[in-house]
């Protein structure tokens, strides 16, 4: 039974692959490219199928082909024609695309257009050469352009969603053509794409909250807290849309089709060499970076902040706000007193309140154990000295 059931399995997945013997027009296939000639490039489709397209809608601007023999591509069916399967990655300009426009609408196969000009509601489209159509403003990519002449003059595919008088009046769908594509890579990725791996993308847009990041075709949330080790209050002081970036895949939602990335995770973590830059007892020049009612934050260097608590402040005198003896972006000289690198805590003072300072601490607190009349209690000299400092520092 097992044995059978096996058997079963086997020649469903095996089935799983194979192309049906016969094609609908508009059926989407992947292919193997087994010959390029002059003028066709001739396709392998499993179970012993084949079929060919046109090799010109594989050339790029330049007219440099885009493929090689062994490469996989997708394609549409069109037709049969003397026993040969006809296919296109979408409908183009020429005498084809004239003839293929209403089977392109039934049967969902992008076509190629130019946006010629920015009109009312959208734009004019010009398409299989003299074919004009109309594509909404908000059927242009995939969220609205706040530019829209950005668009006119390029090249882009649609999905003809109205298709009436023979064609002379057509409606056509960028977005939709963007939306399939994305969900195809979505589900490519969603096979290979695992949290805490760290891929390259490229930045696409800034926004107050982050910046939207292109991670092999869809977008991923880079917050703003994510980008460095360091505050940053302006984005666009060290990122710019186009800007290619590695970042670490913090959160992957499908569900939801939420990602979030971070460009810090994916940077050395500068805690773990304070040790080394910053040892204990080591005095640096730092930069007030901002003031609190119990201290100034000072960065020493970019993600490394240390905190001078306010009673390390007043160098013998009360204050009550760090404000009184310092202002932000003030340059100090600060000592290195304690290094948490576990959770990220550095305590500093001014290195003006030195070890003659710590020394008048020690001496006074070793006075304040001695209990009275006892024969190691200070004495007369001692508690003069003791009295003097007190008055000096203001400390009861």
């Amino acid at each position: 039974m097992e044995e059978t059931g096996e058997k079963s399995f086997a020649e469903l997945f095996e089935q799983s692959f194979k192309k049906p013997s016969r094609l609908e027009p508009g059926q989407k296939v992947e292919a193997v490219i087994v010959k390029i000639t002059d003028e066709w490039v001739f396709l392998d489709l499993g179970d012993k199928s084949e079929g060919c397209l046109d090799r010109k809608e594989l050339l790029d601007p330049d007219g440099k082909l885009t493929v090689a023999e062994g490469d996989r591509v997708s394609a549409y069916f069109l037709s049969s024609e003397n026993n040969e399967r006809v296919f296109t990655t979408r409908v183009s300009g020429g005498a084809a695309g004239n003839q293929y426009l209403e089977d392109a609408f039934h049967s969902r196969i992008p076509v190629e257009g130019v946006a010629e000009k920015e009109i009312k509601g959208g734009y004019e489209i010009k398409i299989a050469g003299s074919v004009r159509g109309f594509c909404p403003f908000s059927q242009m990519g995939l969220r609205r352009n706040d530019n829209p002449q950005e668009v006119v003059g390029k090249k882009l595919l649609f999905k003809i969603t109205e298709y009436r008088d023979n064609g002379r009046s057509l409606v056509l769908s960028n977005r939709r053509v963007l939306e399939e594509e994305r969900e195809r890579i979505r589900e490519e990725l969603k096979k290979i794409l695992t949290k805490d791996m760290v891929i390259k993308g490229t930045v696409i847009s800034l926004r107050p909250f982050g910046a939207f990041v292109d991670i092999g075709g869809i977008e991923a949330l880079l917050p703003i807290s994510e980008v460095g080790w360091s505050r940053i209050d302006e984005l666009s002081s060290v990122l710019s849309p186009g800007q290619e970036v590695e970042v670490k895949v913090m959160e992957l939602d499908w569900e939801k089709n939420r990602i979030s990335v971070s460009l810090k995770a994916a940077l050395p973590d500068p805690w773990q060499q304070l040790p080394v830059l910053f040892p204990e007892e080591s005095c640096h020049t730092g930069t007030v970076a901002r003031l609190a009612p119990f201290g100034a934050f000072v960065t020493l260097a970019p993600g490394i902040d240390g905190l001078i608590h306010i009673s390390q402040l007043g160098q013998g005198k009360r204050i009550n706000h760090p404000r009184e003896v310092l202002a932000e972006g003030q340059s100090i000289e600060v000592r290195v007193i304690k290094i948490d690198t576990e959770n990220k805590r550095l305590s500093l003072a001014l290195a003006s309140s030195g070890p003659q300072e710590q020394e008048e601490d020690d001496f006074r607190q070793y006075v304040e154990k001695q209990p009275a009349g006892k024969p190691d209690s200070p004495g007369a000299l001692g508690s003069a000295l003791l009295k003097a400092r007190k008055g000096k520092t203001g400390k009861r």
